[in-house]
């Protein structure tokens, strides 16, 4: 499904969409009143109302073309109206995390050059007043949040800068249209800013053009439409969601609705009912355990019903996958399977999915698999903020787990060897279909969504970029019959003591689907063998020590339990079995504190901050090492 109109530049886009939709009520964003406990629609009359107010107030405090206008904000429309008005005036969005804490909200604040700051709630609206004096080019904080006592001048209400900013469109409209038609394709249109597994977090300069060819480029290859609707729940700063669940969105004429919160996501699920949903891995993994733990927990009747649902479902699949019909006594055994087993998977996801996109990490290939079966198609893209971000992504009527399927169209994905550079094989998503297979190497990328560099850094921009154009990806992957498969990231690579190159992510993939695990860091850096940092399932670890009689008084007393430590022992050494030598594990330790964004171990992105955790644990991992000679 291609976009709906063409446009070159965001500010076109919504304009043309507004064109289409006026007079028609048609609704374009949705939230939630967090008083009356109803969902609120917004139609494109309404949205266009308010992206101008904001967009006359913006030009009021002096925002001009290129301007920085800084977000800190949870997904909901005012970010959406935030954004479309500084797109409108030619300035640039600088979004930031939520979770960030003062120290890096003033670290981007400064870098950026940020002139204005609109926050949301009440623990945002603290962050900018603790770190506003530091921010020279910082002139005022527009708050969405209710203001109670005392703040400084230069916090403005929400409602306030909105009425203020209506009436300044009003009185200069015949000054203020015209900017919109000024933003050229290649204008900045956003810095986002890494979240930084290493180092101080670089501003990756996107432009129109980046997003605008991006976006449109995805919805040629994932056939989103006008009826479509999104319950958008990943960070609206992230690139993933910001073209995927922002920009595809609109642009194709579909509908938003706002989660109310991350942990309201499973109830909005069945109030919203989205027909497609936008996430990462993460869900798809908590969703497929507990419904394995609960099956493993039941009789075994139902454990036999289960393994034929999931049998049936898999040759369904196949059969369809492979262009092959399906029979009347298979598609009657398919409906059986769902009534008995996979109904209230459906249902808990809304009951009214086409499919769903998985991004931002590895998808489990086991996990996919069992999606599918269960009739879910599970869409795993690949990209990177740099890249605006998606460069690739799996076909929807023909997926390939563990990988991330074709390049999309008008980019072009290259494989090039490590060690001397030399390019192993391209391919152009133009250039379906294609059976290029090739060795593994280095994946760089070239094409409109290649971001113009690395904001006041020049020498990183030059290591990212090569001289040809190619932009150096770090991630390691091959091409399978035209289908991109990622290894692991290249500066993640461990190389053991005895010169062997392990990659770690796939081998933690596998343990992800482990009832016992919740999350797992594969060590071994310089090692003579790698061992894994495991952070239990705590849930899955208190039913099963209740069912087996084991006594403990916290978490942490549970884990020096001899039956606990045999129970991943076991899983270490069934996989260990059948892996090769240098990719054993062969030594763990449990800890019971979870990686998270607050604690410094994850990115906001959900992924690994590996030194971080090295460091802080690492009494822990000599331990695994002491009897080495």
């Amino acid at each position: 499904m291609a976009a709906i109109v063409d446009f070159d530049t965001i500010p076109q886009m919504f304009n043309r969409l507004h064109a289409l939709y006026a007079g028609q009520g048609r609704t374009v964003l949705r939230y939630k009143d967090r008083h009356t406990k109803t969902w609120v629609d917004i139609d494109w009359d309404e949205l266009q109302r308010q992206v101008h107010a904001f967009a006359g107030y913006l030009h009021r405090q002096g925002v001009r073309p290129g301007d920085r206008v800084a977000i800190l904000s949870e997904n909901r429309p005012e970010w959406a109206v935030t954004d479309l008005a500084t797109q409108l005036l030619g300035a640039v969005n600088v979004a930031l995390y939520t979770t960030l804490p003062a120290s890096q909200v003033e670290y981007i604040l400064k870098d950026a050059g940020a002139k204005l700051f609109v926050t949301s709630t009440s623990i945002q609206l603290r962050k900018a007043e603790a770190v506003f004096e530091a921010c020279p080019d910082l002139v005022e904080v527009v708050t969405m949040s209710e203001l109670r006592g005392d703040h400084p001048a230069y916090v403005r209400p929400w409602e306030a800068a909105m009425d203020e900013g209506a009436a300044y469109w009003a009185e200069h409209e015949a000054e203020l249209r015209p900017l919109a038609d000024a933003v050229q394709p290649d204008d900045l249109s956003a810095l986002i800013y890494t979240s930084g597994t290493t180092g101080k977090p670089k501003g990756v300069m996107l432009t129109h053009r980046n997003f605008c060819s991006n976006a449109q480029a995805s919805l040629k290859h994932i056939p989103f439409g006008p009826e479509d609707h999104h319950l958008s729940f990943l960070p609206l700063c992230h690139s993933f969601e910001r073209t995927a669940g922002y920009t595809c969105v609109l642009a194709c004429g579909a509908t938003i609705s706002y989660a109310e919160s991350i942990e309201a996501v499973s109830k909005n699920l069945t109030e919203v009912r989205p027909t497609v949903m936008i996430s990462v891995p993460r869900l798809f993994e908590r969703i497929y355990n507990l419904i394995v733990k609960s099956v493993d927990e039941g009789p075994a009747v139902k454990k036999r019903i289960f393994e034929w649902a999931v049998s049936t479902g898999r040759k369904v699949a196949e059969r369809r996958r492979n262009g092959a019909g399906v029979g009347p006594i298979l598609s009657a055994q398919r409906a059986l399977a769902h009534r008995l087993v996979f109904a209230q998977l459906h249902e808990k996801l809304g009951g009214n999915l086409r499919f769903a996109v998985s991004g931002g990490a590895a998808l489990p290939r086991a996990i996919g698999e069992f999606f599918e079966a269960a009739g879910i198609t599970i869409v795993e893209g690949y990209g990177l903020t740099e890249t605006a971000p998606v460069l690739a992504a799996n076909p929807v009527d023909a997926p390939r787990y563990g990988t991330v399927g074709h390049v999309i169209p008008g980019v072009t994905v290259g494989i090039q060897r490590v060690s001397d550079g030399v390019l192993l094989g391209q391919l152009c998503g133009d250039d379906y279909p294609s059976d290029l297979t090739t060795d593994e190497g280095e994946i760089v990328a070239r094409g409109p969504n290649i971001m113009k560099g690395y904001w006041n850094n020049e020498t990183a921009t030059k290591e990212a970029i090569d001289a040809d154009g190619w932009y150096h990806t770090g991630d390691i992957g091959r091409f399978d019959r035209g289908y991109l498969m990622i290894t692991d990231r290249l500066k993640h690579m461990i190389v053991s003591k005895g010169g062997k190159n392990i990659y770690p992510g796939p081998i933690e993939d596998l343990f992800k689907t482990v009832p016992w695990i919740d999350q797992i860091m594969v060590v071994g850096e310089g090692r003579e063998y790698l061992t894994a940092l495991v952070v239990p399932s705590f849930e899955a670890l208190h039913r099963y020590a209740g069912e087996q009689g084991i006594d403990y008084t916290d978490d942490a007393d549970l884990l020096t339990k001899e039956p606990i430590r045999q129970l991943f022992a076991n899983e270490f050494r069934t996989y260990s079995r059948t892996a090769a030598s240098h990719e054993k594990v062969r030594d763990f330790r449990l800890i019971p504190e979870p990686f998270t964004v607050e604690n410094g171990m994850l990115t906001p992105t959900l992924k690994l901050r590996r030194r971080v955790i090295e460091i802080e644990y690492a009494d822990l991992i000599n331990e695994m090492y002491e009897d080495v000679v």
